[in-house]
């Protein structure tokens, strides 16, 4: 794996050797699984073994950078970033299952990466010369642009069923697991940044698929609020997309990445922080995940609402208009938003009961307030005032 011309270390090469049929015995070799990932910082190698899952060799090298750019004053990234026409970049912040591939990936805004980058005094620039989608349930409706590319000779999929007559894949069988991929290089998306870098971001959005219905599918958050989110990391799993989880829960993973986070929180945190302040960034949170009740009560927020919501923020629609505030959160909730039914924007009005609404945004604040204690004394001071309020 090279480095792009612009990467000022001595020795300008990872080499990562993959080896998915060798096994380690977990008795003897004191790991978990028969699965490991070992990184040499000192001599920039990664070795791979036990498994075929490629999402390991993108990672094993983000995690590597995680490390090695910031002592160069550089932000890494677990982030999918676009342009559009007048050169407003974009960045989209999230976990897995939370939209940061397809809300990044739009026909109108070349796309410079879905998924790692670094954010440099330059601007922005793309790790990777390609994209590695989920493709459950991929439809050529719903997300046509990653449809067309999964579909596309020379892309690799992983964990999809392919039809024996057609010889077509099938993306609606996950039979094979909740986590089939394509992976695919950027020139087969039909609006590509082709020089993988952009400038400083105007805006940046948060995703989260909130599963306990409580968060708005839209709200601004301040300085203070925005590095509270990202140390936070929010996100819900829900039944069927992990093993062993079987109702909503909340998981935490700092800086939308924990796993990838070699260093300790605060030091991206402080990274981001200087960056909102210097080029006055615009910070929007945005829930993809369910309204009008938890998972299983309420319904999954629409995407062509989400796009709606995410397009006007970008468009600097929503910039002139009234707001409301979560009276949990502290969050900054838009009044209306085109193409968007205002009694989506505000969460309590899309459940039967706003004491219910309450009670569970609650319990949910109280989840964020444990996660954090941990963060405390590490991060920007000015991260706390961005907490949930507790009764």
């Amino acid at each position: 794996y090279l480095f792009r011309r612009d990467w000022r270390a001595q020795n300008d090469t990872l080499t990562v050797l993959h080896a998915p049929s060798v096994t380690a015995n977990p008795a003897s070799d004191g790991i978990r699984s028969p699965v490991f990932i070992i990184l040499n910082i000192p001599k920039q190698r990664v070795l791979i073994g036990g498994t075929w899952y490629a999402g390991e060799i993108k990672k094993a090298i983000f995690t590597m950078l995680n490390y090695l750019l910031p002592q160069r004053d550089v932000m890494p990234m677990h982030a999918g970033v676009n342009v559009g026409r007048a050169g407003d970049t974009a960045v989209f912040f999230g976990l897995s299952g939370t939209g940061k591939t397809t809300l990044s990936t739009d026909p109108a805004r070349p796309m410079i990466g879905d998924d790692e980058h670094r954010w440099s005094a330059e601007g922005i620039f793309n790790f990777e010369g390609g994209c590695y989608a989920k493709t459950n349930r991929l439809s050529a409706t719903g997300e046509p642009e990653i449809f067309r590319a999964a579909t596309t000779y020379g892309t690799i999929l992983e964990n999809v069923t392919i039809d024996d007559d057609t010889h077509q894949p099938d993306f609606d069988d996950v039979s094979r697991g909740e986590n089939g991929r394509a992976a695919y290089p950027l020139s087969m998306l039909s609006h590509v940044e082709p020089s993988g870098q952009g400038g400083h971001p105007r805006t940046i959005i948060m995703l989260t698929a909130d599963a306990f219905g409580v968060l708005p599918p839209i709200s601004r958050l301040s300085v203070a609020q925005a590095l509270y989110h990202f140390v936070s990391g929010y996100t819900a799993k829900v039944a069927g997309t992990e093993r062993g989880v079987n109702h909503p829960t909340a998981t935490f993973s700092t800086c939308f990445g924990a796993p990838f986070m070699m260093l300790h929180p605060g030091r991206y945190a402080e990274l981001l922080h200087q960056r909102l302040v210097a080029h006055d960034v615009c910070v929007w949170l945005v829930n993809t995940g369910w309204s009008g009740g938890a998972y299983g009560v309420g319904s999954r927020i629409s995407l062509t609402y989400t796009r709606a919501m995410v397009n006007a923020a970008i468009a600097g629609a929503l910039d002139d208009i009234e707001y409301m505030a979560d009276p949990v959160f502290g969050l900054a909730m838009p009044n209306s938003c085109p193409g968007v039914p205002a009694a989506l924007l505000n969460p309590q009005t899309a459940w039967q009961s706003t004491d219910a609404w309450h009670r569970a945004a609650q319990e949910l604040a109280q989840r964020f307030h444990e996660n954090f204690v941990q963060f405390v004394n590490d991060v920007p001071h000015e991260a706390l005032a961005g907490a949930p309020h507790l009764r």
